[in-house]
């Protein structure tokens, strides 16, 4: 099994950032796309999408999501 460190989010200081990954629109397994607060009420997050990165993004609900998504979500 791979380990990768967890990091206390620099913004709130109570939670950690935790790596996430996702499929491309290819289907190959993209790790660590994007690092998310485990703090609920920070939400700050890191996203890589296209080659550029992005910072604290709305985060969405997934489970609000009517249609099917091709790949993973957040």
């Amino acid at each position: 099994m791979e380990q990768c460190c967890i990091h206390k989010c620099q913004k709130c200081h109570i939670g950690d950032l935790v790596p996430l990954s996702d499929f491309g629109s290819q289907g190959a397994s993209i790790k660590y796309k994007a690092w998310v607060c485990t703090n609920p009420e920070c939400g700050y997050n890191i996203k890589i999408r296209n080659g550029d990165i992005y910072i604290n993004e709305p985060i969405m609900n997934g489970a609000n999501n009517s249609r099917p998504r091709q790949g993973g979500t957040f």
